[in-house]
């Protein structure tokens, strides 16, 4: 490598040693990964395993306990506001269920982060709205508002509001939630396609094992507050991992229980020497 060449890190985000949890309830533990730059990322896994948490955690809305969330190289943690900010400015977010603005048209929804963070003419902003509304097939859509729209095609307008200021990274909680067999694989193919043609990182939590496996580059499986596995989506699918096994196979019996911890039956219902033992 000459000196004048600049190493680019073949992560775009990393995790390192990272724990967190909501007040007495622990949700990561020492978790460390990473997300390749310019591929997409699944990260899936039981629910409540931690998955939503680590995109709060790489937004910024939460910060880890212990250990570094770094994006592009930058830890997150000691951000401050102005810098947290201008950080998000490289990030693209689809909440689960669009989460669009119910009291503005589908154009203002994609326009408003042009407007917030920027100082473009109402030209520029026209076409730039326009020009994401095409990418994801609803320019004809611009002057509706959200309750005049399916729910499939509130999604797809959440993606172009998510890709108005050309993103690194973008990532997506639950896409394919809720949405028929025919907007899911129109979801999927337009992940995969954004990311292709804008050369994006793509981090994308869900459950759904079929259209996730087919799109993704890179797997994660959280569970139990750690990484169970993580590789491509064959070697996870291959995985002997007692948890992998049970997610992948959606087996319901395994690591992942059926009751949520609590108190012995015996204790809720005052038994005493076993089953015929109490009233």
């Amino acid at each position: 490598m000459s000196s004048n060449e600049v190493l680019i890190p073949e992560s775009f985000v990393e995790l390192r040693g990272v724990t967190f949890g909501y007040g007495a309830r622990p949700v990561l533990r020492d978790v460390s990964l990473s997300v390749p730059r310019g591929k997409v990322t699944a990260i899936m896994g039981a629910s409540g395993g931690g998955k939503t948490t680590v995109l709060r955690l790489i937004g910024g809305q939460q910060r880890a306990q212990q250990g570094q969330v770094l994006v592009d190289g930058k830890d997150v943690g000691p951000m401050t506001r102005a810098e947290l900010y201008a950080a998000r400015r490289r990030m693209g977010m689809l909440f689960q269920f669009g989460a669009l603005f119910t009291d503005m048209s589908v154009f203002d929804n994609v326009a408003f982060p042009l407007r917030e963070h920027t100082t473009l003419s109402e030209t520029l902003v026209r076409d730039i709205v326009l020009m994401k509304l095409h990418a994801v097939g609803l320019r004809g859509a611009r002057d509706l508002m959200p309750s005049q729209i399916s729910g499939g095609m509130a999604r797809r307008v959440a993606l172009a509001r998510a890709i108005a200021l050309d993103p690194e990274l973008i990532m997506y909680d639950e896409p394919f939630a809720g949405l028929d067999p025919i907007s899911l694989g129109i979801s999927a193919q337009l992940i995969r396609q954004l990311s292709d043609a804008m050369g994006l990182t793509t981090i994308l939590v869900s459950h759904n094992l079929q259209e996730t496996f087919a799109l993704a580059d890179h797997v994660i499986i959280l569970g139990a507050g750690n990484v169970a596995a993580q590789g491509t989506p064959g070697e996870v699918r291959t995985s002997t991992d007692p948890l992998v096994h049970q997610f992948v196979h959606a087996l319901p019996a395994g690591p992942v229980p059926f009751h949520h911890p609590g108190p012995s039956v015996e204790q809720d219902f005052g038994i005493v020497g076993g089953a015929g033992g109490g009233r």
